[in-house]
């Protein structure tokens, strides 16, 4: 009978198991309990491995097999989101308004019911923005926040937490201009976990995981590079 390895929080922060140990039912679960330390969080996401739990539950760690992710030439511009991008309908900022992009996608919720941003893991992603490991790209419609992304980024890596939208065609410019900004910066590609309809029609695609993590072995264990991203480009 399959099992998953506990951790505590004495446990060295990179002290993960193997991905390829994670259960196949749920599938990707693969270690619990341990804490959500700057440390830990980014010796996991450089092995492929997540936080991805609900309030009053111990801290689960994931790696699901496939990984959905999406290189950065390879999103999907329909006719609609060219003519928005043409019409300059919406500005947009780098990690101006990170703590208020996550709150937004922690009140968008989970589809499935709940919400798997919790306050501790707001917390510890506002800590990583302030190391300057964790970055937001905000989309503005008339001064308001309309939508946005946040997430990790790592080596030539970025991992894609969540996004939200207020308006038609808000998440997609903030993942547009995410994208060209790390495809002018040697990016290799943005995970995005797992995979959904949405994903799947904007051009994300499955990769097994033992090719995922070998992608990061090659692209994401470079020498972190923190600081604050700024757009346009001063």
């Amino acid at each position: 009978m399959s099992t998953i390895h506990w951790l505590s929080a004495d446990t060295a922060p990179d002290a993960f198991p193997d991905p390829q140990a994670a259960l196949r039912e749920p599938d990707g679960l693969l270690a619990a309990g341990g804490d959500l330390s700057p440390e830990r969080l980014l010796a996991a996401y450089r092995k492929g491995i997540f936080p991805w739990y609900e309030e009053g539950q111990p801290i689960l760690w994931w790696s699901p097999n496939p990984r959905t992710v999406l290189y950065v030439d390879g999103m999907h511009v329909s006719r609609s989101l060219r003519r928005t991008l043409r019409r300059r309908t919406f500005s947009v900022t780098m990690d101006e308004s990170f703590a208020d992009v996550m709150t937004a996608c922690a009140r968008r919720g989970d589809p499935h019911g709940g919400t798997w941003i919790t306050r501790d893991m707001c917390t510890a992603f506002e800590r990583l923005f302030e190391l300057g490991h964790a970055h937001s790209v905000e989309c503005w419609r008339n001064g308001t926040l309309a939508g946005g992304v946040y997430g990790l980024a790592l080596g030539r890596v970025f991992f894609g937490e969540s996004m939200f939208s207020r308006h038609s065609d808000a998440s997609k410019i903030a993942l547009y201009t995410l994208l060209e900004f790390l495809r002018a910066r040697d990016f290799v590609f943005m995970d995005c976990q797992v995979a959904s309809p949405h994903l799947t029609s904007l051009g994300a695609v499955r990769l097994p995981r033992r090719k995922f993590v070998a992608a990061l072995a090659e692209h994401a264990s470079g020498p972190l590079v923190p600081g604050r991203w700024r757009y346009p480009c001063e």
